[in-house]
């Protein structure tokens, strides 16, 4: 698994709600941030909210798919 692939799968699953945290993100979902993920956030260490952090600060610079999976992820995480 690459570093991006297993960033993305730790950080989305932190951000969602425990009942919801074993839907991880499929491909496409993670195919959608991977090249903002490379031009913003590779040198970010995973854990602890860093990469979602790094993501949401550079926000408005992010490709539309990537946005769509990042607002997704953060309407589940504030259900419940």
């Amino acid at each position: 698994m690459s570093k991006f692939a297993a960033a993305v799968l730790f950080t989305l699953a932190l951000g969602m709600p425990a009942t919801s945290a074993q839907q991880l993100p499929n491909d496409e979902q993670r195919a959608a941030c991977q090249a903002d993920y490379i031009r913003f956030c590779v040198d970010v260490l995973p854990g602890e909210g860093r990469i979602i952090a790094c993501m949401m600060r550079n926000y408005a610079q992010l490709a539309g798919a990537c946005k769509k999976v990042l607002d997704a992820a953060n309407a589940a995480g504030t259900k419940g």
